[in-house]
């Protein structure tokens, strides 16, 4: 099982451990609840090396990824990012993933942990006549995450460069530290906590360099802070809100290849296609929270399933995700959700559930 190379700095932290995505990662340090608060109100560090990293580099590594994703990629402005997904012939999604374009003939694709291997299978497969070449670096490059309120203040000291400068979905290179220690890093202004903040990507040995100079103004955070965080924020977690079962159209995303001309992989699938269901967001005044599976009631008539639950630090009420029928799903209805055999009130609402004051 793939390790972090900052596992022994976890370690001395007495972090508890989880399997993720096939990595061992870090869960929580202490009290999860006071980590999720030091993102809301402070600043927290995140270990992220599990997630995938795969350059994409050549003449036409833009119109590689227009035909494997389902955005348009290039004509992206170099330094910038986007959010988009891969999905199969048949449109059922293989991963929501984000792309750096850092110059005009060369990207950094970065896809969830658990869903690597599908992605680097999937773009091997569809290289065809591209000019193009395929690096997986997922055991390569380690990638810290520094996010809350107070991320620029804790991250403009120690760059040599403007992170201040990068508007939110941007990246740019920079380099970490002073004198002879200087480390070429990627400093990207993304996220998925819902704050400001940045994720810093660096080859694996720099990795121990680049959490000592960002944790001691921060707190260490782990993957359990993170769900909670990224679900107050309503950002989709695959493999629970999003599937292979479900299509862009489905998560929303529909917009992303609504103009696009250029062909992609799925796009016969997804013309034209009408959503089986939406992903709707339930609050409750009550105080038990709905977790995944749990079903969802209007009178007798069931119309849908929890796909993310708990309550919420920050809010101080229950959150939940959902995939709804879209017939059923108007902002403002009533419904129930079946919590171990009882019923619970709930209402459907707007999302995201929470967002910053200065968003």
């Amino acid at each position: 099982m793939p390790e972090s190379p900052l596992k022994s700095t976890h370690e001395a932290l007495n972090a508890s451990f989880t399997d993720f995505g096939g990595w061992t990662m870090p869960l929580k340090y202490g009290s999860e609840l006071e980590e999720h608060r030091a993102v809301r109100s402070d600043v927290g560090i995140f270990d992220l090396s599990h997630m995938g990293e795969i350059d994409v580099i050549g003449p036409d590594a833009g119109a590689f990824l227009d035909y494997a994703l389902i955005s348009s990629l290039s004509n992206l402005k170099v330094g910038k990012a986007k959010y988009s997904m891969i999905v199969a012939e048949d449109g059922g999604i293989l991963d929501d993933l984000i792309s750096y374009k850092l110059a005009e003939d060369r990207y950094l694709v970065v896809p969830n942990a658990a869903n690597t291997d599908a992605v680097w299978l999937a773009f091997q497969s569809r290289v065809g006549d591209f000019d193009v070449e395929l690096t997986n670096r997922s055991e390569e490059i380690a990638l810290i995450a520094v996010q809350g309120p107070r991320a620029l203040e804790v991250l403009e000291p120690l760059v040599d460069g403007a992170p201040g400068d990068l508007p939110y979905y941007s990246a740019g290179e920079m380099k970490l530290g002073e004198g002879a220690d200087t480390i070429d890093v990627i400093v990207a202004r993304t996220g998925y906590t819902g704050e400001d903040g940045f994720e810093i990507y660096s080859s694996f040995d720099n990795a121990p360099s680049v959490w000592d100079a960002v944790i001691g103004s921060g707190t260490p955070c782990g993957l359990a802070a993170r769900d909670s965080l990224r679900l107050e924020a309503s950002m989709p977690l695959y493999g629970h809100e999003l599937t292979a079962d479900i299509t862009p159209v489905e998560a929303g995303m529909g917009r992303a290849f609504a103009k696009k001309e250029a062909d992609f992989v799925g796009k016969e699938a997804l013309t034209g296609r009408e959503p089986s269901v939406v992903i709707a967001g339930l609050t409750s005044q009550d105080r038990r929270a709905a977790r995944e599976g749990a079903e969802v009631y209007i009178g007798d008539e069931k119309i849908g399933v929890v796909t993310s639950g708990q309550p919420s630090p920050t809010l101080g009420y229950p959150v939940a995700l959902a995939h709804l029928d879209p017939q059923r799903a108007e902002i403002g209805t009533d419904v129930e959700i079946d919590i171990r055999g009882r019923r619970y009130p709930f209402t459907i609402v707007e999302t995201p559930f929470y967002s910053r004051k200065d968003s």
